[in-house]
């Protein structure tokens, strides 16, 4: 079951890793081993989280790659869905 509009993965870990310990957008970066625009791009929700970018996440917050995953896929499949019905698909049904 998909959750209803769920929150950009940046979004979350704006508010529950950033905020919390008090890190500067340019502080996380630095961290996390990645440019500043780079992090900057996911918080904003202009990109996603990557598989690197997960294991990152992982290694830098005691959290699971799959997680940070599972919410990108949660949230680009919710946004998807909302055009489901633009997307012009015949069914395949067995002859």
């Amino acid at each position: 079951m998909l959750m209803h509009n769920p929150p950009h993965p940046g979004e979350v870990l704006r508010e529950l890793c950033l905020e919390p310990l008090g890190l500067s957008v340019t502080a996380a970066a630095e961290a996390l081993g990645v440019s500043r625009k780079t992090l900057s791009a996911v918080l904003n929700g202009k990109a996603g989280i990557s598989p690197e970018m997960a294991v990152r996440l992982s290694i830098a917050f005691d959290t699971s790659a799959e997680s940070w995953l599972i919410q990108q896929s949660q949230y680009q499949l919710w946004h998807a869905e909302q055009h489901r019905k633009e997307l012009n698909v015949k069914k395949l049904v067995a002859a």
